[in-house]
């Protein structure tokens, strides 16, 4: 019975992903901005025929770093211009350090006027094989670690990821505030993902419901936070590029910041909400005599065993992400009073802390959840 549950809840994500792609393209079809400053510019796969010349020197400053040009034959593998050859003179800088090889794959930027060819350029080496080989392995190493349990997590990776990208960014662009936006995803992740590694109704509503609460308590803290410290979200990365998007389309730049804490920290919340619910449900099948104040207290002592590396993984998945941004800010010796009251410091900052308060009050919501839900459970095997 377990399994043909399985098989179905399989079959229903795998649809409603597909569903999802399908009417994406219906809630916002002009998803796409046009780029103004690059709309003469098209960008295909290029293979370097031949390195006919280079005149490269190791920088003075900087190790593991040739400067200088390689004069090169590449040929257009794809696209309007395939088959085509050309002989082009390839700049290796400290920035653009894209050196060359005969047979080397690249991505080539081809500049156009009227329809003519103006430039060609190498732009970087090709890496997308790469990306898929990496993808590929991820999923075999799913498969075989986790068996029907790693397929089934790879079923719910698959729905997080396109309700991300065919849902929550089109609403987002249609106008809806990308705080509701983020938690109608993390909802719908959250309760996928449970159903499909969940192996008691009990306990994928425990868990789910425990999961949800935390990331809308670190969606608020956030929220909150920001309006006290008076970020909107507008001076996070890449904002003037944002800001352009949201001028052409009806998109809200306020609560983007929030949002993508929310989504940041859904992953970890999800795994800490399973893992309390699943140890007070071992513990009620080890001892099914245990009080409902027992069964909570058991969660939160597995809780604070686990709330420290939790904690620490979603911090250091910030400070990771902003590790050149650090080093930036130390390195320039800023004083104090400048550092502590950087926008972009205080944005990482609440991110990272918000996330990791959401994390810590999973424990006791989901605990206290999953203790009620075993306690109704037995009341009602009680009466019958």
């Amino acid at each position: 019975m377990k399994n043909k549950f399985s098989y179905i809840s399989i079959a229903v994500i795998l649809v409603l992903s597909i569903l999802l792609i399908v009417v994406s393209p219906l809630i916002y079809p002009s998803r796409y901005i046009t780029d103004k400053l690059h709309k003469n510019l098209t960008y295909e796969i290029a293979k370097v025929i031949e390195v006919k010349g280079e005149v490269l020197k190791p920088d003075p400053k900087l190790t593991n770093i040739d400067i200088g040009y390689q004069d090169v034959t590449i040929e257009i593998l794809n696209g309007k211009y395939a088959g085509q050859k050309f002989d082009i003179r390839n700049g290796v800088s400290r920035v653009y350090n894209i050196k060359v090889k005969p047979g080397m794959e690249v991505v080539a930027g081809i500049y156009t006027d009227q329809g003519e060819i103006t430039q060609v350029a190498i732009y970087s080496h090709k890496r997308s094989h790469i990306i898929y080989s990496l993808i590929a392995i991820f999923c075999i190493v799913m498969i075989l670690v986790g068996r029907f349990k790693g397929l089934k997590s790879l079923v719910a990776l698959f729905f997080t990821g396109v309700t991300v990208i065919f849902l929550m960014i089109p609403l987002i662009f249609r106008g809806m505030s990308p705080i509701l936006a983020a938690v109608l995803t993390a909802i719908l992740a959250t309760t996928a993902m449970m159903i499909l590694i969940g192996d008691s109704k009990k306990k994928i509503y425990s868990a789910a419901i425990g999961a949800v609460l935390g990331v809308v308590a670190a969606g608020l803290i956030s929220y909150i936070a920001g309006q006290l410290a008076h970020l909107s979200g507008i001076t996070m990365e890449n904002a003037e590029s944002i800001m352009y998007i949201a001028e052409n389309s009806s998109m809200k730049v306020e609560g983007l910041m929030f949002a993508s804490i929310l989504i940041a920290s859904l992953g970890a919340i999800m795994d800490m909400a399973m893992t309390i619910a699943s140890s007070v449900f071992e513990i009620h099948s080890a001892n099914p005599n245990q009080s409902e104040k027992q069964l909570f207290q058991a969660g939160m002592n597995v809780g604070r065993d686990v709330i420290g590396t939790m904690a620490n993984t979603l911090i250091l998945a910030f400070a990771g992400s902003s590790l050149t941004l650090l080093i930036l800010l130390i390195a320039s010796k800023m004083p104090y009073a400048q550092v502590s009251n950087l926008d972009v410091i205080n944005t990482e900052l609440i991110q990272g802390l918000s996330g990791s308060i959401g994390i810590i009050l999973t424990v006791p919501i989901t605990s206290f959840i999953t203790a009620i839900l075993i306690k109704k459970e037995k009341g009602k095997e009680k009466i019958h």
